[in-house]
Formats: C-alpha cells, structure tokens, sequence
C-alpha cells in the first residue's frame, strides 16, 4: 500500500519549490532591457533558454496537479494505463508519474 500522504508531502514541496523557480525565471525575462544590439541578442537567447524552463516547469506542475487528483480519487500508485502498481522505487524517483514501468517505456 501507497503511503498517499508521504507523497503529498514530497510533491507539495516540489509545487512549492517550482512555484519560487518560474517566479524568478518571470523576473529574470522582465529585467531585459538592454538598448544595445548585441546585449539584447544574448538576452533574447537567455530569454529562450529561461522559456524553456519555464514551460517544462509549468508541464511538471500539471502533471503533480494530476497526481494530486489521483490522491483525491484514492487511484495513486496505481498505472493509469493497464491498472498495476507503481513500485515504490519508481515513485520514490519520480513521485507524479502516472505510468508503471512497463507503460512508462510504451510512451517513450
């Protein structure tokens, strides 16, 4: 059995620390504003790295919304796909997956 709260913990804390991170990477893109050419070509290139981050942060707080939405359902731990449990050595490494292993490796 899952223990469901160890893992609210664990993501809450991740939502927590994403939340603080795409604030900064929204501070760091408002800060450029360079008036001189080739300044404000490495800050646009900094600013599509920062976009980069962002989006795969804003893409792991929905997948941790879901799994928080499987904790409500009392479906956590299990694979959406084909219905096993997740072991706890793949949701100790990776606690918002929604994928057993096996399933993981289909949607690669």
């Amino acid at each position: 059995m899952v223990d469901v709260n160890r893992y609210r913990e664990i993501l809450n804390a991740r939502m927590k620390e994403l939340d603080k991170r795409l604030h900064e990477i929204e501070d760091e893109l408002d800060s450029h504003q360079s008036k001189d050419w080739e300044e404000l070509a490495v800050e646009r290139e900094e600013d599509e790295v920062l976009e980069g981050l962002g989006n795969s942060g804003q893409t792991e707080i929905a997948q941790i919304q879901a799994a928080f939405a499987r904790m409500d359902e009392g479906e956590f731990g299990y694979c959406v796909e084909c219905g096993n449990e997740i072991s706890p050595e793949r949701l100790n490494v990776l606690p918002h997956t929604p994928f057993c292993r096996d399933c993981a490796a289909k949607h690669v």
